[in-house]
């Protein structure tokens, strides 16, 4: 099987992550949606400023945490627990995104979409 050019390869998976991205966007939105809510409602709970509340949530969403930000009540450690999980459920799919936008471009040039 010829492969394509690097720049051709790279044109198609742009292409093709762009149609998937625009496909899942109600999903990414409202799984960041989620996570901003639970962080506000943690900083709430916390009395943590607007800024340090959004910087928990992305903190903890991209499951860094480092520990400098760290809530003390039980409904703010539930919060933070929804926020972990629409985390790894978020980073699972941009990851499933990118395998498509990959698998996509690797086989756009086979009969039906399926490799040759």
């Amino acid at each position: 099987m010829n492969r394509p050019a690097p720049k051709i390869l790279r044109r198609r998976f742009l292409i093709a992550l762009g149609h998937a991205i625009h496909v899942t966007w109600p999903v990414l939105s409202v799984i960041l949606a989620i996570q901003l809510a639970l962080g506000l409602l943690t900083g709430f709970v916390e009395g943590w400023s607007l800024g340090d509340a959004v910087y928990f949530t992305f903190i903890t969403g991209l499951t860094i945490g480092y520990g400098d930000l760290v809530p003390r009540q039980a409904l703010a450690r539930i919060f933070a627990i929804g926020i972990g999980l629409s985390g790894l459920l978020l980073t699972g799919v941009i990851a499933a995104i990118a395998v498509h936008a990959i698998r996509s471009a690797l086989t756009d040039g086979a009969s039906g979409g399926e490799r040759s």
